[in-house]
């Protein structure tokens, strides 16, 4: 009996564990049989591994050849296993040397011509190889970049079969070059909203308390709500907070790659996610599109954990279906997502800001005269979003077409993206500052007993918040989220704590736009 083993890594949404292939042939009847728990993709691979091994001018061993997959009992799912049992096949018939890929991570899907694909989670896994002490992996030229993101990996990238297996054997690579296939990235992009780059704050004309509003978004992550008839610029705010935001850092960058390359949708070309991400999915989207799961072979994180350390933009928002917007309560609480189903159980990071836009009523009339909608109806349109989920929201403003003197005085004052953008970085390096030493980044993470154990105004700023609250029309919730949106004004204005005013202006962007 002739034995060799190499490694892939099996993935649970974005959490990565470290899988010995091993290959053994022994006497018995020919051919190529799986143990380990794999899934239905995963067992097809003897198929593509056996035409891939011939279109690589190699021979197939006519004998019993048993491929297995440790740890036994963890399930393992997809194609990117195909390379890792091809090799170690290969090992095990001595077409390679055995010490050359004992060591290795092998990760990519076969084609029946040799070619290697491109597959997705490439990231979360070469992280999880490298974090079980693994120094070497080998991926699909397509994923190369992707895969060297990871600091203190030797990344091997090869585009076909032979072409690896001429690297195992210390051998001239071949002459043929196949063309790459095309990444994964931006094809499974359902959701995802690209923002033009000549898009700017100043284009939104009137409603300066509504662009104050996304000012106060953007330096502390807060949530927003915007309600108001059609035409008087929900959406075209919406699309302009993006502007104000800076880079994502590169630790959270890495993060929101991770989640977008197991999702298949990184953009092209674009290894590295630098932006925050901008979701928008249609309100059609069904609850598991928003947070995530699925019956397939494998838990696919959902629209809060594609849009995180990004912005979540729900326009029409009473249109989803109310378990859909009750599904965010817990993500927005949480920052993360856990999804239980019978393949498994995976978490994804769900960190987001969201965006809500509504209309006052189904019929959606420009001018409120024009309504045919009873007051009850209008009513009941409003309730789609339900109370719980507007105590979750920080900023809310009920917004009315702008007038004729607004458009005026806005073609002379108002400000562009690249000038608040440059007040939200000022008031960000202040809030971290204030924050170092913590796990929080943003003044919207800070968790309710450390804000009012470390972070309460004097008692003579906090009078109106203490009033609302002892009348009723303000929650314990509500008041945390005062508190937090009070920091974020006055980092913005400069003061050192919020004063009497900042929390007046919170109180008062909570509270307003409520249907």
């Amino acid at each position: 009996m002739t034995l060799a083993k190499t490694r892939s890594v099996s993935l649970v949404g974005v959490e990565g564990f470290l899988v010995d292939v091993e290959a053994a042939i022994t006497s018995g009847v020919p051919g190529l049989h799986l143990v380990g728990l794999p899934d239905t993709v995963l067992s097809e691979a003897r198929d593509r591994v056996r035409a891939a091994i011939f279109n690589s001018d190699e021979d197939w061993p006519n004998r019993h050849v048993t491929v297995s997959l440790f740890p036994a009992s963890m399930p393992k799912r997809g194609s990117n296993f195909d390379l890792a049992v091809a090799v170690a096949l290969l090992a095990a018939a001595e077409v390679v040397p055995a010490r050359s890929c004992a060591g290795l991570v092998m990760i990519g899907e076969l084609g029946l011509d040799g070619r290697i694909r491109a597959v997705q989670g490439v990231l979360p896994a070469v992280l999880a190889a490298s974090q079980s002490g693994c120094r070497t992996v080998v991926v699909p030229h397509a994923n190369a970049a992707e895969a060297r993101l990871v600091p203190d990996v030797e990344v091997v990238s090869a585009r076909t079969l032979r072409g690896l297996l001429s690297i195992l054997r210390d051998e001239p690579p071949p002459e043929e070059e196949i063309e790459d296939e095309p990444t994964l990235g931006g094809l499974l992009a359902v959701g995802r909203k690209e923002i033009p780059s000549d898009v700017d704050l100043a284009d939104v004309r009137g409603q300066a308390e509504a662009r104050r509003a996304l000012e106060i978004s953007a330096a502390g992550g807060h949530h927003l709500y915007f309600s108001g008839p059609p035409g008087c610029g929900k959406t075209m705010l919406a699309e302009r907070l993006p502007t104000l935001l800076p880079p994502l850092e590169p630790e959270s960058g890495l993060e929101v790659t991770t989640i977008h390359s197991v999702a298949g949708t990184l953009p092209p070309g674009q290894p590295l996610i630098t932006q925050p991400p901008f979701y928008a999915p249609h309100h059609t989207a069904s609850r598991v599109a928003m947070v995530g799961g699925g019956s397939g072979r494998t838990l696919q994180p959902g629209a809060v954990s594609l849009a995180h350390r990004g912005i979540l933009f729900l326009d029409e928002a009473p249109e989803f279906q109310h378990g859909t917007l009750d599904a965010l309560r817990q993500p927005l609480e949480e920052g993360r997502v856990r999804i239980c189903r019978a393949e498994g159980t995976a978490t994804f990071p769900a960190r987001f800001t969201l965006v809500l836009a509504a209309n006052p009523c189904p019929c959606a009339a420009a001018k409120q005269v024009d309504c045919s909608c009873a007051p009850g109806i209008r009513r009941k349109y409003g309730t789609r979003i339900s109370g719980p989920l507007l105590d979750r929201i920080d900023l809310k403003l009920e917004l009315t077409p702008a007038s004729r003197a607004e458009l005026r005085y806005d073609l002379e004052f108002a400000e562009t993206s690249k000038v608040v953008a440059e007040r939200v970085l000022d008031a960000r390096e202040r809030s971290l500052k204030r924050l170092s030493g913590t796990p929080w980044r943003a003044n919207s993470e800070i968790p309710g007993p450390e804000l009012r154990r470390r972070f309460v105004p004097s008692g003579e700023a906090m009078r109106s918040a203490d009033d609302a609250l002892q009348r009723g029309t303000l929650s314990a919730r509500g008041l945390d989220r005062i508190l937090r949106v009070a920091w974020t004004i006055a980092d913005l204005a400069g003061h050192d704590e919020p004063e009497a005013d900042d929390i007046g202006g919170a109180l008062g962007l909570w509270s307003a736009g409520r249907p």
